[in-house]
């Protein structure tokens, strides 16, 4: 700091800058004097009159950026989300002792100058000269607004916030023009009201609103006089002053506060003695910010609707354009989430799942014919503690999930909806051993032909031997027998089956292609359960296939307007006809009634689904519908690394976890809650001409365990695409389903020419 020299008057620094500031007022508020080049103090080129005269005109004044509160389908509250807590008050709605009190201790001429307090300015320089240091401020009230405004504007960003607040002569002459301008056009209660709501009052809480419930838990206009006075006295050192860290400190600066205005005469010696006395009656509320904070279990729900707003061009053509307008807030998100079907996943989780269980449970629910999100749960919660994630499991991961899990046997009926649209009858019967080679070939798309090797052919098998054909339609899908399906699409083919999931808006998980092997017709994909959902809603709704949406509303908060913003649509269209619909759910209905599905029935509630149970164990699955509603259900190792054999779950001990055995009960207990007090819709009826095959016992429960997905124990599928234009196209080998296969020695895991997804495989 510069001194005084010993016997003399001012340092030439001290002149200068006494000089300095008066010239700067004189300059700005008459325009008549030149201010001096001192380049000691950062004075350039815009120390001029001319320079200041060059300044833009209209100050930018971005609109501040505050809390945006998400809601439920009925307009309860899930979260609250924001860069800065802040909401937007009118002074109407402000404690008249916190406006008495901030002008009191910040500029207490404020109604009596200008833009610039000249007399103050005068003051301050005068008795900072005197100590030596800066002791005295002299800026404004609404200089101090427009520099909060300049650190609105900077954001986030470092580099912008210093700038924004440099002790320099060229700032402050820019604030000096801006305060001119702000108070020509604004007048003093609005440049009060607009201080008061942009100003940080510490503990993450911007303007007074959000002062007022961290502190106290009570609103702005509810202030009484000393809270508004320890309120008022933050300001100048939010940390210093913290009343929550610091209490003494807080508290001799109230009481400064209060003996202030006494001095100014807002206030009577005897209340501000009084005021004195009173403890701090500090009711602190911690903060409340982001999706971790959300009720019901809607933590992985709300980080999806913010994943929504940042990757759709709806909300703004560039990521940069959408991630401004989160930032800032103010927004009002009603969600497609209906509270009651949130309750009900996250009461049968919790029942059937613990969090500390080595593997976990998601689950979702889908309205059919309109693409309605209502719940999002998962057993692990939103988090960073132990058995916390911040992985929504429910997902894609392009939006927040992972890499997905093979559905395994839940991905046969689109297998079997294909099958039905290429014209073949719903009785079809095949000889379905219980093993067997892939046939070979089976056509793909462009062209291409997918071939077995003929030295060592792929083979699969069902789950338990007692499963020998010949099977129809109907007891192959009730049973899930997987030599069935995979004898269906070598007879019609694997494009049409590829084209079928992607007009029910089935896609792997981690946004790659579907590869053309026959594999896939028992699950070795790996899909996201919202996918799984959603698929099925397109058989609850006769064949109508409509893309998930998670947001109903938004309206923005800007200043003392309030508009609507354009939201997502969900894009209907038919996937298949009504009768392939109504044919699936009868199929699947079996599947619910007397197949592997019966620990998932809902009663007297008609129902259909379709359980699934990968290779190995790592996954199990239940998906399900009704005519008004679609879940899905999950459970399994995000990891990929227990097998689900010999393993307890929610307390239970299983020897192996079967699809109808786990995720049934889930699925069940969740549609029970969510459909409760709705009504009660019934399919479509169909008839399906009985093929009259010979009896067999029912076997084990899924039929999903050999050749149901993929499995990492094994060296790879031997197989791959001959024919079309031999590019490649969507893919080599698939995971061999069989764990007894072995590899021949000369073939290569991953050598492929396909360019697919599969673990191996060559062309012919």
């Amino acid at each position: 700091m510069p001194k005084k020299r010993s016997g003399s008057g001012l340092s030439p620094t001290q002149q200068a800058a006494k000089f300095l500031g008066v010239s700067v007022l004189a300059g700005a508020v008459l325009a008549g004097i030149a201010l001096p080049a001192v380049g000691a103090l950062g004075l350039a080129a815009k120390g001029s009159v001319e320079s200041f005269d060059e300044l833009p005109v209209n100050m930018k004044t971005p609109p501040l950026s505050q809390r945006t509160t998400i809601l439920d389908a009925d307009g309860g509250q899930i979260a609250t989300v924001y860069s800065r807590d802040r909401t937007v008050v009118p002074l109407k709605d402000i404690s008249p002792y916190l406006q008495k009190a901030i002008v009191a201790i910040e500029d207490s001429r404020f109604y009596q100058h200008g833009a610039v307090d000249l007399k103050g300015v005068l003051r301050a320089l005068d008795k900072n000269a005197r100590s030596g240091e800066v002791s005295q401020g002299a800026s404004t009230l609404t200089q101090q607004y427009v520099k909060n405004v300049f650190v609105e504007e900077a954001g986030d960003d470092p580099t912008k916030v210093a700038q924004a607040t440099q002790q320099t002569i060229g700032r402050k002459i820019r604030e000096l023009k801006y305060a001119i301008q702000v108070e020509e056009e604004l007048g003093k209660k609005k440049i009060l009201e607009n201080y008061l709501n942009i100003t940080f009052f510490g503990q993450q809480a911007y303007g007074v609103e959000a002062a007022a419930q961290r502190y106290f838990s009570k609103s702005a206009k509810d202030l009484t006089l000393e809270q508004s006075a320890l309120l008022a006295g933050i300001v100048q050192s939010p940390s210093r002053y913290d009343p929550v860290n610091d209490e003494t400190e807080a508290t001799k600066r109230r009481n400064t506060v209060l003996q202030r205005m006494a001095a100014v005469g807002d206030i009577s010696r005897a209340q501000a003695a009084d005021a004195m006395k009173a403890p701090l009656g500090l009711k602190v509320s911690k903060p409340k910010n982001g999706c971790i904070t959300a009720v019901k279990g809607a933590g992985f729900f709300c980080d999806y609707v913010r994943e929504v707003f940042l990757t759709d061009p709806v909300f703004g053509k560039t990521k940069e354009k959408r991630a401004k307008i989160w930032n800032q807030g103010g927004l009002t998100i009603r969600t497609t989430m209906d509270p009651q079907s949130q309750n009900a996943a996250q009461a049968s989780i919790k029942d059937h799942v613990y969090k500390s269980d080595e593997v976990a449970t998601a689950a979702t629910i889908v309205q059919p014919g309109t693409g309605k999100i209502l719940a999002m749960g998962q057993s692990r919660p939103y988090g960073f503690k132990k058995n916390e994630t911040q992985i929504n499991l429910s997902v894609d991961q392009s939006m927040g999930g992972g890499m997905g899990y093979q559905p395994g046997s839940t991905f046969k009926p689109i297998v079997a909806a294909a099958a039905l649209e290429d014209g073949m009858p719903a009785n079809k019967v095949y000889s379905s051993p219980y093993q067997m080679a892939y046939p070979s070939p089976v056509s793909a798309c462009d062209g291409k032909r997918w071939m077995n090797d003929p030295a060592n052919p792929a083979r699969l098998q069902n789950e338990n031997s007692s499963e020998v054909g010949p099977y129809d339609m109907r007891e192959a899908t009730a049973k899930s027998v997987n030599t069935y399906y995979v004898q269906m699409i070598s007879d019609i083919g694997i494009c049409p089956v590829t084209t079928m999931a992607k007009k029910m808006g089935v896609v792997r998980a981690d946004g790659d292609k579907m590869p053309q092997v026959p594999s896939i017709a028992l699950g070795t994909q790996e899909m996201s359960p919202l996918t799984m959902a959603d698929a099925y809603a397109t058989f609850a709704s006769r064949g109508m296939h409509c893309t998930p949406v998670a947001i109903e509303s938004v309206s923005r908060r800007v200043g003392d307007k309030t508009t609507s913003l354009e939201v997502p649509k969900s894009t209907c269209s038919r996937a298949m006809s009504e009768n392939t619909a109504d044919t699936i759910n009868a199929l699947l209905k079996g599947v619910v009634e007397d197949g592997t599905g019966t620990k998932a029935g809902l009663g007297s509630r008609p129902s259909a689904g379709k359980t699934g149970t990968t290779d190995e164990r790592y996954a199990a699955w239940f998906v399900g519908y009704t005519p008004n509603m679609a879940g899905a259900v999950w459970v399994g190792d995000p990891a990929h690394k227990r097998k689900m054999s010999g393993i307890t779950i929610g307390g239970r001990s299983y020897g192996k976890v079967f699809g109808g055995e786990v995720p049934g009960p889930i699925w069940r207990d969740m549609m029970s809650g969510a459909l409760e007090g709705k009504p009660v819709e019934n399919f479509n009826a169909v008839h399906i001409p009985d093929s009259k095959p010979r009896d067999r016992g029912d076997g084990d429960e899924d039929g999903g365990g050999r050749g149901d997905g993929g499995n990492d124990d094994n060296d790879g599928f031997i197989g791959g695409l001959v024919g079309g234009n031999n590019n490649g196209g969507d893919g080599g080998g698939e995971a061999f389903p069989t764990p007894s296969f072995s590899i021949p020695e000369g073939f290569f895991r991953g050598q492929s020419n396909g360019g697919g997804n599969g673990n191996g495989g060559r062309f012919g």
